[in-house]
């Protein structure tokens, strides 16, 4: 009968546990690449979730936020009347009477000056917060942000009013040093006259296209307003935009519908009519600097 070695026997079975490692070896590896993979998944997907749950918190904060503007109650909007020496202002609210009133702590005191736009505390009239300078609607569509594209040489026949325009309107507008330095003043304003048809809105825009400055056009009419102070509010935000738009230039067009003859017997309207034109006046060539700003009006009549 036949005998095997012991010796061929343990290295049989030391061959097949060496197998049986490398399998259950490679099994582990391939299960740890799946849960690495798993795990990649997961740390990916949790990144994802944090980002929606930031993305969701933001929202809802805007929400809030807006939830809050939304209950906050409604302020008064005033104007600075005065400064008193004890820090507090009077203030005209627009509902018409004037207030004695408390300043909050985050307005600085030396920008409450008169005529300052303030939001007042609906309850105590606390003044809150300062207002932008407001600018009425209609002042704000007369000024031309495209540049004009007619110049002096589309103009024909009228070589004499050029020459008048250039020295009048243009060369202070572009050299204002030529005048300082004979001490002079520069003309306040030039009035052109004339048929329709005759070439004055094209003299006014040519001017505005040499000079490259704002042009600014006004129909005299529309300064009638209304309401009394109305139409000389609307100049002086005129004047003022022009001033913040320097070099700039105001055309205004049928002058005569505000620049009529004065009469001894006049109705409401003719009065509220000169004090436009009194304001007018003062702006062209009042106490207050005008700027480099350049006046141009027109009308039909002789």
């Amino acid at each position: 009968m036949g005998t095997t070695s012991p010796h061929k026997e343990n290295a049989v079975d030391l061959n097949e546990y060496s197998g049986y490692l490398i399998d259950k070896m490679r099994l582990l590896e391939e299960r740890n690449n799946i849960l690495r993979e798993q795990k990649e998944k997961i740390e990916f997907e949790k990144q994802y979730v944090e980002n929606q749950k930031l993305k969701y918190e933001r929202e809802v904060r805007e929400l809030r936020s807006e939830l809050e503007q939304l209950k906050t109650t409604p302020m008064l909007v005033g104007t600075v009347v005065d400064t008193l020496a004890d820090g507090r202002v009077i203030v005209s609210s627009t509902t018409g009477p004037q207030f004695v009133v408390n300043v909050s702590h985050f307005i600085k005191q030396k920008d409450l000056l008169p005529g300052t736009r303030v939001t007042l505390n609906h309850q105590t009239l606390v003044v809150m917060d300062i207002l932008p300078t407001s600018s009425d609607p209609l002042v704000s569509r007369m000024e031309v942000c495209e540049s004009t594209d007619v110049s002096f040489e589309d103009i024909g026949g009228l070589n004499e009013q050029i020459r008048e325009l250039k020295e009048a309107v243009e060369l202070p507008l572009l050299k204002p040093e030529l005048f300082s330095r004979i001490r002079i003043a520069p003309p306040k304003g030039v009035l052109l006259h004339g048929p329709p048809g005759t070439g004055k809105t094209m003299l006014a825009k040519a001017v505005a296209l040499e000079t490259n400055a704002t042009f600014i056009r006004i129909v005299g009419s529309e300064f009638v307003q209304k309401y009394i102070g109305e139409g000389a509010r609307i100049v002086r935000e005129v004047f003022e935009m022009a001033r913040k738009k320097s070099p700039s230039i105001i055309f205004i067009d049928e002058l005569d519908s505000i620049g009529a003859k004065r009469l001894e017997v006049a109705t409401a309207g003719d009065r509220e009519v000169h004090r436009t034109l009194m304001q007018l006046l003062s702006d062209m060539d009042g106490f207050s600097e005008r700027g480099n700003v350049g006046i141009i009006a027109a009308t039909n009549r002789p």
